[in-house]
């Protein structure tokens, strides 16, 4: 077994046993890397234009970063702060309300006859206050993934450069390669995710806006954050609005329920396809077995990484077992 192949085995098994018993770790480190690669990429943009070092550049960025926040906060915190608190007062009284009016149909009358009422009502409460709550869940490891971001932003050449000596030196100069396309991918990956949740969030509070719902700041902004998980994230983002509609009628429903399938086919067939021709495309049902397998494995941090893991697994499957071993072994066997 020569060197190359060893030190390849070795780092596979590292970062398996980092999965097995500490999968929080290894997550937040890649929720980090993804930062970094964020603020790498913005503070690089910055300082091509501007003709500064891409150090100078990154500060830059992070600095408009934190001064966008700030102006965010001060201007529309406070209203978010209330309607998101509003939110949690209100989805449980909703879903009450819901379960009210449908209780006079037959098919759910038969269902309830086999459930307790009192439990469903509390336990329905409790879920749906739970799910508001678990769109912010994940904002508890913020600071360490932070730094690990701002970090590995300012300097990214002296962690590159220690991954790669962990290579043997006969696979240096393809490891090299094959980093750049993994960065690139998640690169391209970030590019596209963040342009359609803005334009999903815009949309999505534009359209309840229109409609008259209330809250629609933070239902937008909820559509919008949870627009970062594709497939799963849209359909949990429509449960506190078609609650919140349902206390309006049924037809508020069934034009909210629109709203959502609107925006979502728009984000799905029109504006993702298109910002994906330059950038990286998933297959579905690659993102949606990531998605299931993560969230079982490792919770809400899983469930939020999954798509830019399938990215990574898919670019990293091409270039090191296609593309080094299927495709190399082939040519050898021709020789």
């Amino acid at each position: 077994m020569s060197r190359l192949s060893i030190s390849v085995t070795v780092i596979a098994l590292v970062v398996a046993s980092l999965f097995v018993f500490a999968p929080d770790v290894i997550l937040s480190l890649f929720a980090g890397v993804l930062l970094a690669i964020l603020l790498r990429g913005g503070g690089g943009w910055i300082a091509d234009r501007v003709g500064m070092p891409r150090g100078w550049g990154v500060a830059v960025f992070v600095l408009a970063l934190t001064l966008a926040a700030v102006g965010f906060w001060l201007w529309v915190a406070p209203s978010v702060s209330r309607q998101l608190s509003d939110l949690i007062e209100q989805v449980p009284e909703a879903f009450r309300s819901l379960s009210a009016r449908v209780e006079d149909l037959p098919w759910v009358q038969r269902v309830l006859e086999r459930l307790p009422p009192a439990r469903l009502m509390t336990d329905g409460g409790a879920m749906a206050t739970t799910a508001v709550f678990a769109t912010f869940g994940a904002l508890g490891s913020f600071i360490l993934v932070l730094f690990i971001g701002l970090y590995g932003a300012a300097d990214p050449g002296r962690y590159r450069d220690g991954f790669i000596m962990l290579i043997a030196p006969s696979g240096r100069a393809r490891a090299e390669q094959v980093l750049d396309n993994a960065i690139a991918t998640l690169r391209g990956w970030l590019t596209a995710q963040l342009i359609a949740m803005s334009v999903v969030g815009v949309l999505t509070w534009a359209g309840l806006r229109l409609l008259d719902i209330p809250l629609a700041l933070v239902l937008g902004l909820i559509a919008g954050l949870l627009a970062f998980i594709p497939n799963i994230g849209p359909v949990l983002s429509a449960v506190p609005a078609l609650l919140l509609a349902a206390t309006q009628g049924w037809n508020t429903v069934f034009w909210v329920g629109a709203v959502y399938v609107g925006v979502q086919t728009l984000e799905s067939y029109v504006i993702t396809p298109l910002i994906q021709l330059e950038k990286v495309s998933l297959p579905p049902l690659l993102v949606i077995g990531f998605q299931m397998l993560f969230g079982v494995l490792f919770g809400i941090l899983g469930l939020m990484l999954a798509t830019p893991t399938a990215a990574l697994t898919m670019t990293l499957t091409r270039d090191l077992y296609v593309e080094d071993w299927l495709e190399r072994r082939r040519d050898q066997a021709k020789k």
